[in-house]
């Protein structure tokens, strides 16, 4: 993959994934985000830290191709 695209999308994956983490702890979308289950929240934070290392790991790959 080219080393402009793995930053590109390392970055918006990383920012996506805490924007909405941020999104869903605001009073305003807290109805929409408010589901009360212990494996619901257990469920929406693994798919947050995955995505976070998805996008960390293709931002390592795009400096490492910088580099390289």
């Amino acid at each position: 993959m080219n080393k402009w695209a793995e930053l590109l999308i390392g970055l918006i994956l990383v920012n996506g994934a805490i924007y909405l983490a941020w999104i869903s702890s605001s009073p305003d979308w807290g109805a929409f985000w408010n589901f009360k289950h212990a494996a619901w929240e257990f469920l929406k934070g693994g798919v947050f830290w995955f995505i976070v290392m998805i996008g960390a790991l293709f931002i390592l790959l795009g400096i490492s191709d910088l580099k390289g």
